[in-house]
């Protein structure tokens, strides 16, 4: 027996018979874990744990745990999870944005855990999770999240390829799996979001009478790099020239509120270009700008050695821009001295900050992550490659939740509901007699679903931001003697990164200003919906389909019926 069920336009059928599903759970059984496992005959533990009690020599003059202590212990943890997965020795490229919630004190005790989530062709990244447990409470607290990429050391000029990650036994691994490449994508799209965005950005106007010189806070600072500051295998410590960075921000935001702001957050560590023993660490800091309650600090460091030394000849290895705040006290408002700038650098510097602001702010917003949280954000081009990470990460969140009950099975459709505080959530299987690649063209584009799908009266392409991300507005007829609705939908799609992996099509409501609300159409939104695609074979796959239903939009599930299920497997029998 076969339900009808009514979805709103952003839902689609999926099936899946009782042999399928038991083939699919003798799959499950053998797929691999997640983050990295050493030997395929024999694996080993996947976490690399840090275990540290706080003392006074790793704090700072308040008693704090020194951001730059606590970066080197993060970076030699995740070193040791990238080196026990690739056999090898390996360097860090890359550390992404780091956001501190807690700050560990003298006394307490530090975990840090990391793991290999995925291995690329050449690289791979690391998850780090890092939290805080005071031994007299009994309570441990997140300190930070962060993720590195590392590759591994070459003999020879040929990069290192690496073997992918197996053995995924835990959902926490598979979902960490399948996000690590968006978050790889995040990184390859930053700085062109950046160099977009700062187009936009034309020259402020300033006043030098009531502001301080970002010159004022100019440091600059050199470490000659000894056989302790370099890692097991001849280069320096990427976690010393972390620290290092970060003691030269500090000394700069010390500059100019006269006293010591707290580290809150880190824009990406990007490794440039490697640095050995005997090698001059050149550290230039200052002041990028100043917002009400933060200050910008951009780092820059250069490397020389001897001869290079000698002919003024640089090289650049590494830039971060690192995030102060001050320490709220009771009848205490913080706040920064205003600055300007008086160089054409300086103006650049500025202006920058302004737009890696814009990026943070929209960037935390789209990724809290938060159920009180409006279902439709804003798109525009500053939050446009969060937007779709947050997209394509939240379905696969919602397709891989456990505990799904069987409503509905037939020969050909199978339907799935799981039910939380407040949220109902539907999956949809089928098997449809197609490529996964075919399949997946028709469900990306959304223009063609009204010539097969009743649920569609029209829907027309408002903004495509690249080949991957496309604003549609959608609308619909009414159902059940309701009102007409209409749905402005971000469309994210993803091909598979590797064999196994499925292809992803992924919907979310966003709010568009060129495409206000519709007189006779009542505007609706969804927070996440969209298709995962497995292929099965050459003309085969396994679509499900997933969807996020509010209380408010629960009414939109109708009674019994099976056609626009069925419409959906013709459509693709015969397109």
């Amino acid at each position: 027996m076969c339900w009808e069920i009514w979805l709103t336009p952003s839902d689609l059928p999926i099936t899946l018979n009782e042999s399928e599903m038991k083939i699919q759970r003798h799959r499950s059984a053998q797929a691999a874990p997640l983050l990295g496992s050493c030997c395929v005959q024999t694996p080993a533990p996947m976490d690399v744990q840090m275990c540290q009690s706080i003392q006074p020599c790793h704090a700072d003059h308040q008693g704090d745990l020194s951001a730059g202590q606590l970066l080197k212990w993060m970076d030699t943890i995740a070193c040791l999870a990238a080196e026990r997965h690739a056999g090898m020795a390996c360097v860090t490229l890359s550390m992404d944005d780091i956001q501190f919630e807690e700050t560990g004190r003298v006394g307490q005790v530090i975990t840090i855990k990391s793991k290999v989530n995925r291995a690329f062709t050449t690289s791979m990244e690391v998850g780090i999770r890092v939290s805080v447990q005071d031994v007299r409470e009994h309570v441990e607290r997140l300190v930070c999240v962060a993720y590195s990429t590392f590759v591994g050391k070459p003999a020879g000029p040929q990069k290192v390829l690496l073997r992918p990650v197996e053995d995924l036994c835990s959902a926490e691994e598979q979902l960490q799996h399948s996000l690590a490449s968006e978050r790889r994508r995040l990184r390859l799209y930053n700085e062109q979001t950046f160099s977009t965005l700062l187009q936009d950005y034309h020259t402020l106007a300033n006043d030098p009478l009531s502001a301080v010189s970002t010159e004022f806070t100019r440091v600059e600072s050199i470490e000659l790099v000894l056989p302790p500051h370099a890692n097991h295998h001849g280069n320096t410590f990427g976690g010393q020239i972390m620290a290092w960075m970060e003691n030269a921000a500090t000394v700069a935001a010390s500059r100019l509120c006269g006293c010591f702001p707290s580290l809150r957050s880190v824009d990406m560590f990007r490794f440039r270009g490697p640095s050995s023993v005997g090698d001059r660490l050149v550290f230039k800091a200052v002041v990028n700008n100043t917002f009400n309650n933060s200050i910008e600090v951009g780092v820059r460091v250069e490397a020389y050695n001897c001869e290079e030394w000698t002919a003024n000849k640089p090289r650049h290895i590494n830039s971060a821009f690192l995030i102060y705040q001050l320490a709220n006290t009771p009848g205490d408002v913080p706040a920064f001295p205003q600055v300007t700038y008086t160089t054409q650098d300086g103006e650049r510097r500025y202006l920058s900050a302004i737009v890696r602001k814009r990026i943070r702010m929209a960037r935390k917003h789209i990724l809290s992550c938060k159920e009180e949280a409006p279902l439709s954000v804003p798109w525009d081009k500053s939050n446009q490659v969060y937007l779709g990470y947050n997209n394509v990460a939240a379905l696969t969140v919602l397709a891989g939740k456990q505990d799904w009950e069987a409503s509905s099975i037939s020969d050909r459709v199978a339907v799935y509901v799981h039910e939380e505080v407040e949220l109902l959530c539907v999956q949809v299987q089928m098997e449809v007699m197609s490529s996964a690649l075919h399949a997946f063209t028709l469900l990306a584009d959304l223009t063609l679903r009204p010539l097969w799908d009743k649920h569609y009266l029209s829907c027309e392409e408002v903004e495509r931001a690249d080949e991957e991300e496309t604003v549609y507005h959608i609308k619909c007829p009414p159902i059940n003697g309701g009102k007409s609705r209409d749905f402005v939908f971000l469309l994210s799609k993803r091909q598979p990164c590797k064999d196994g992996d499925p292809y992803v099509v992924a919907l979310r409501s966003v709010t568009v200003t060129t495409v206000p609300p519709v007189e006779g159409f009542l505007r609706s939104e969804a927070k996440c919906a969209g298709f995962l695609i497995h292929s099965l074979g050459l003309n085969s796959c396994k679509v499900r389909q997933t969807h996020q239903h509010t209380d408010c939009l629960r009414h939109s599930l109708g009674p019994p019926c099976s056609l626009a299920l069925y419409d959906f497997v013709l459509a693709f029998s015969f397109a």
